[in-house]
């Protein structure tokens, strides 16, 4: 497991500088969804966001990467060590001092 710790991680703004308020997302079944940029943060040069559907109370946690021209893309974080100890780097960074689970 990662040693991720929330005084080392950065929040950042490189979707919402390329993107605005929202991104629209493509599923594997080709249909297009609208997700909100809840928050951007940055920990050991790696770059991730957490995005919410309008209206509903789910998050979804996604890695950025940088594409050959430069654009900040979203790709699936497939490793599920790695979602869970982003998933509660997020909530440390978000409700620090609170006890989550």
């Amino acid at each position: 497991m990662t040693d991720f710790s929330a005084d080392k991680a950065v929040w950042t703004s490189k979707l919402k500088e390329a993107y605005g308020e929202a991104v629209e997302l493509e599923d594997e079944q080709g249909k297009s969804s609208v997700y909100d940029i809840i928050a951007e943060f940055e920990i050991e040069g790696r770059g991730y966001a957490v995005l919410g559907s309008p209206g509903a109370g789910e998050h979804e946690i996604l890695r950025i990467v940088v594409s050959p021209d430069g654009l900040p893309e979203l790709e699936s974080i497939v490793d599920d060590e790695e979602w869970e100890d982003i998933s509660e780097l997020y909530d440390e960074m978000t409700f620090p001092g609170e006890d989550l689970e």
